[in-house]
């Protein structure tokens, strides 16, 4: 299983329910990673998307803890244990998490890859990924490029669990 995560130099994913920033280049990662694929998600990190609507050509997988909670064209699970019944249906290497904290959390004992934009600033944030160059049992098995956005550099880097 994977997780595609952007943050800053503090491992900061978002503030007030929002991304930190929109680089164009991760968003164009982000979309070549998982269309097709499965993305599993939180309500809240859903009803940030435009129109609330799950993202296109993916099986979307919503976890919310409202029983009632529903959303066209997505499956909506209520717990961890739900989610992974869902989640044996599909293989492991085409599910990606993508958030938010809480989700991210959950579920990052479960992978074996995160797909990390670093970015090279840090932001006002309230919400933050788990270090993984702080985590012995995660290893960075790829870099790219530094890159640069306007004035904002980043790279792309893929962490694997240690075996």
């Amino acid at each position: 299983m994977n997780a595609i995560v952007a943050v800053d130099n503090n491992w900061a994913i978002g503030c007030k329910n929002s991304l930190l920033v929109r680089i164009p280049a991760d968003h164009k990662n982000f979309r070549q990673e998982t269309t097709g694929k499965v993305v599993v998600l939180g309500r809240k990190t859903l009803e940030t998307f435009p129109q609330g609507m799950p993202l296109p050509n993916r099986t979307n997988i919503i976890l919310s803890t409202n029983p009632d909670y529903r959303v066209k064209d997505a499956v909506v699970v209520h717990s961890k244990e739900e989610l992974m019944q869902e989640l044996a249906n599909y293989p492991s290497e085409d599910i990606y998490i993508i958030g938010g904290e809480s989700v991210y959390r959950m579920m990052l004992p479960e992978c074996d890859v995160v797909h990390v934009t670093k970015i090279d600033h840090v932001y006002e944030a309230d919400a933050y990924f788990p270090n993984l160059d702080r985590d012995k049992t995660w290893e960075i098995a790829a870099d790219s490029e530094e890159q640069t956005y306007f004035d904002l550099p980043y790279r792309f880097l893929k962490y694997e669990r240690r075996k």
